[in-house]
Order: C-alpha cells, then sequence, then structure tokens
C-alpha cells in the first residue's frame, strides 16, 4: 500500500502517514526501523504495511516507494 509521510520524530522513531483518501495512520519504532530506513521528511512517498481494521489498523512497516 502507498501513502505519503505526514510527521515523524527523529528521536522517537515515531510519526504518522496519510493514505491517499486523507486519512492518517500512525506508526511506532518498530515499523520504522523494520523499513531500514535512517530518516523520513513529510511529503515522501512511502510503501507501508498494515495489520488490523478500523480503530485497531496499524502500521507495522514503512520504506519509501521506489519505481
Amino acid at each position: 500500500m502507498q501513502a505519503t509521510s505526514y510527521t515523524f520524530d527523529a528521536e522517537t522513531r515515531e510519526g504518522s502517514v496519510l493514505l491517499d483518501d486523507g486519512t492518517p495512520l500512525p506508526f511506532d519504532a518498530a515499523a520504522f526501523d523494520a523499513g531500514g530506513l535512517r530518516l523520513l521528511r513529510p511529503g515522501q512517498r512511502v510503501r507501508i504495511e498494515v495489520e488490523g481494521s478500523g480503530e485497531e489498523r496499524r502500521v507495522i512497516f514503512v520504506t519509501l516507494q521506489t519505481l
């Protein structure tokens, strides 16, 4: 699934992404670390994996979107 980086805190390695429909989804340090990234800037296109549904849906993997 694709999304756009919305927020990111380099100290905690936590942040959020916006889905293409504008829905924000938070991610934790474990999801950030799973993608092997060092930094994420707002506005970058990212590839994410999510689990759960509704209020329980969460990002479990985030990395840069490549073509």
